[in-house]
């Protein structure tokens, strides 16, 4: 059965959005079961600590039923969370310290998030937490209450993992997602934004979301006209890619090894050279 590690899937009728593809369950007729995906509300502020809960209730239950478990999913904060077992702490606001930011800049915010890693040792890779001065504060917020305590982390458990990753060039990669984007434009995807909205969905939380919430929405309240929306978005989600394939490099580099398939090859030479990766690791 299928966890989800994808921090936006966890959402409701955010769809097209977040490239659900539920179809691709579906195997000869047969429902793959999966979980963590549609589970909270647009709105909500989903984060890394409620994930770590959320999966080890799913991998738990799946175990419970004799079921192997496949995490899926392009969120490498959240995969490599539960490889690495991350032991996160619940970090609750402050509103002293959201006061005393009110107003900065997001280049002071993001020098002081920078300053506050580098005290910790970390380097500021995630640049999804600084896109917003939203984002700033609460990463800042974050990282303070981390510096600060040590009590209050749970412990995760060590999992035997084994990892597998789709190798892509650079130009077939950005082809797919500048298709992928226009098809997804097409399915309706800015209506899906809409409904929200229309729900009552504030701009400011999808916007929060990033990526296609975010331009979509910037279009739809009008700051953002259509031409300008599709060209920001492409270039936002490409920029996205490479973000991701910095991170599971960093992930081998951290000691989570990945062993790499060509995302382009016919299917059965994908399973062949998976099947050749598996002997040779049993």
């Amino acid at each position: 059965e299928i966890i989800s590690a994808d921090s936006r899937q966890v959402y409701r009728r955010m769809d097209l959005g977040t490239g659900k593809d539920l179809d691709d369950y579906c195997i000869a007729g047969r429902r793959v079961p999966y979980h963590l995906i549609d589970i909270v509300e647009p709105g909500t502020k989903y984060n890394l600590y409620r994930y770590q809960h959320d999966f080890l209730e799913a991998f738990e239950d799946i175990g419970r039923r004799g079921k192997r478990t496949v995490v899926c999913g392009g969120t490498g904060l959240y995969v490599e969370s539960v490889v690495r077992n991350y032991n996160i702490s619940h970090v609750p606001q402050n509103p002293a310290l959201r006061a005393s930011l009110e107003g900065r800049t997001l280049a002071e915010l993001t020098a002081e998030l920078a300053a506050l890693k580098a005290r910790s040792g970390a380097v500021l890779h995630n640049t999804t937490d600084v896109d917003s001065c939203k984002r700033a504060i609460r990463a800042i917020e974050i990282e303070t209450y981390n510096l600060e305590r040590e009590a209050g982390r749970r412990d995760f458990p060590v999992m035997k993992a084994f990892n597998i990753g789709l190798s892509i060039d650079r130009d077939t990669r950005r082809a797919r997602i500048s298709a992928r984007l226009r098809q997804r434009l097409a399915d309706g995807m800015l209506d899906e934004v809409q409904r929200l909205l229309d729900e009552g969905i504030a701009p400011d939380d999808l916007i929060y979301y990033g990526l296609e919430y975010k331009f979509v929405t910037l279009h739809l309240i009008g700051q953002l006209t259509y031409d300008e929306m599709v060209v920001q978005l492409e270039t936002a989600i490409h920029q996205f890619a490479k973000r991701q394939m910095t991170w599971f490099r960093g992930m081998e580099r951290r000691g989570c090894p990945i062993h790499w398939i060509d995302a382009t090859a016919p299917r059965d030479v994908q399973l062949k050279q998976l099947a050749e990766v598996l002997q040779l690791t049993n």
